[in-house]
């Protein structure tokens, strides 16, 4: 079952101005930030209220943590919209109407974030996420 939006995700290659925006400017709190190994941000979650977030991630260093290619930008773009993503209740249970409404579904796998998710895409090929918290999230 959804319960409500739990994130807006961008990619940026400007991460540095996009978190102060959001944070100085428009005043949202960061929640976290995911780091690499090296201790290195590369993205950020900002409080939007109660248990829904903006985040934001250095593409090149999202590249670097789970592989695959920076999203290709036109010249002038300096961010990109990358998903959006569902809170739900028993994301097994649910994962499993879907499948059985003939929706291709990610394996649920436990993120950096210790929040279980899986992913699918809408019609028109926009990645959804669905995410469900455990104890552990680093969101709660």
């Amino acid at each position: 079952m959804i319960k409500q939006l739990a994130h807006l995700c961008f990619m940026s290659n400007q991460l540095p101005e996009m978190l102060a925006f959001y944070r100085d400017v428009l005043g949202l709190p960061v929640k976290f930030a995911l780091t690499h190994d090296d201790g290195t941000a590369f993205g950020y979650y900002l409080a939007t209220g109660q248990t829904t977030f903006i985040e934001i991630f250095d593409q090149h260093g999202a590249a670097k943590q789970w592989g695959g290619e920076a999203v290709r930008m036109r010249p002038n773009d300096r961010t990109c919209y990358n998903h959006f993503c569902l809170e739900v209740a028993g994301l097994e249970p649910f994962c499993a109407t879907l499948r059985a409404r003939g929706v291709e579904v990610t394996p649920i796998k436990v993120g950096m974030d210790h929040s279980k998710q899986a992913w699918l895409k809408d019609p028109d090929g926009n990645a959804i996420e669905l995410m469900e918290y455990t104890p552990a999230s680093l969101q709660l």
